[in-house]
């Protein structure tokens, strides 16, 4: 799958996630088989403005290629922070415009996906994008506002329009949030419609999902986001099964060692006081399900270093599940 000038080597996508798809995330779901990561979403004038936290959220590694996600509202801020930065910076291999995010603290300043109900700024957003940028730009959106304001459509016809090089839909309206099904349908005519690569996004929790979206939909990828919260393995074993492989899910040992992994990673990158926080809602991803795992949630909750919780994991790990 190509995006403007960047060949991925497939088509499985990790979705951008505010609060999960951070660097340490973003290095595990590369490990097993993304073929695209996307960072959180990142405030386009906390970067004109030079935030700190901003600033760390946009730290990129050796987890290429890579999708760095910006959201605002003022053309003029946004390609301002493209030229001037995001342009000169060689790990970042495209630029995706939040236009769906739901979050009301979000919105409520015509941000993520309140942009959609006013169409003529987004034409000046990717125009004034589109034009400066050197990378290729991409945009994630919804079926609209609401039910009663569905104008997907229009918006990806106006992202054709202006040289976007892919487009996002996420089967949902923003008043629908992440409740409901995600349409499919309205996916497949989004594709029908435009020319440029469409990634379908809503519902893809197993293997299975992914494959029946690109048959179902004739979408040219697929973007998983919750799916592959505490399961990162998802993308290798959607591979397998394009490749009619055995793909099963992981071992226990598979899981705990994973885990330790993030964990590692998160301290490295963010320091054990705030790793060990950052760690705890991932973990209680990956342990959904397993023998007694809301008594080991409950202890790591409380502890706050890493050896700890390593430790418990693998005693854990003895005691329950080999």
């Amino acid at each position: 799958m190509n995006i403007g000038d960047i060949s991925l080597d497939g088509n499985i996508i990790l979705a951008p996630m505010a609060g999960i798809t951070d660097l340490g995330f973003r290095i595990i779901c590369k490990e097993f088989g993304a073929d695209l990561v996307f960072t959180e979403m990142i405030s386009a004038k906390g970067l004109y403005y030079g935030d700190k936290k901003t600033n760390t959220l946009s730290q990129i590694r050796e987890e290429k290629p890579v999708g760095i996600q910006i959201f605002g509202s003022d053309p003029n801020i946004m390609s301002y922070i493209i030229e001037n930065d995001l342009n000169n910076r060689k790990e970042i291999d495209i630029i995706d415009i939040n236009m769906g995010c739901p979050a009301p603290k979000i919105v409520k300043n015509q941000e993520g996906s309140a942009l959609t109900k006013n169409p003529k700024l987004v034409r000046n957003i990717l125009r004034k994008v589109v034009k400066v940028s050197k990378k290729p730009i991409t945009i994630k959106i919804r079926m609209g506002w609401d039910h009663e304001n569905i104008n997907a459509l229009e918006i990806a016809k106006i992202a054709e329009e202006e040289g976007v090089s892919a487009l996002t839909i996420h089967g949902r309206t923003r008043d629908m949030f992440y409740s409901g099904e995600a349409d499919w349908k309205f996916i497949s005519k989004i594709k029908e419609s435009v020319n440029i690569p469409i990634i379908g996004n809503g519902d893809i929790f197993e293997p299975e999902d992914a494959i029946k979206m690109l048959e179902e939909t004739g979408c040219d990828g697929v973007a998983i986001a919750r799916g592959a919260m505490g399961n990162p393995w998802i993308f290798e074993r959607i591979k397998k099964l394009k490749l009619g492989k055995s793909q099963n899910t992981p071992a226990s040992s598979e899981i705990i060692k994973t885990i330790i992994r993030h964990l590692d990673l998160v301290c490295e990158f963010k320091g054990e006081n705030i790793g060990v926080r950052e760690i705890r809602k991932h973990i209680s991803w990956y342990l959904k399900g397993m023998p007694n795992s809301s008594l080991i949630r409950n202890k790591i909750n409380k502890m706050n270093n890493r050896e700890s919780i390593e430790n418990i994991l693998l005693e854990y790990l003895e005691k329950y599940l080999i």
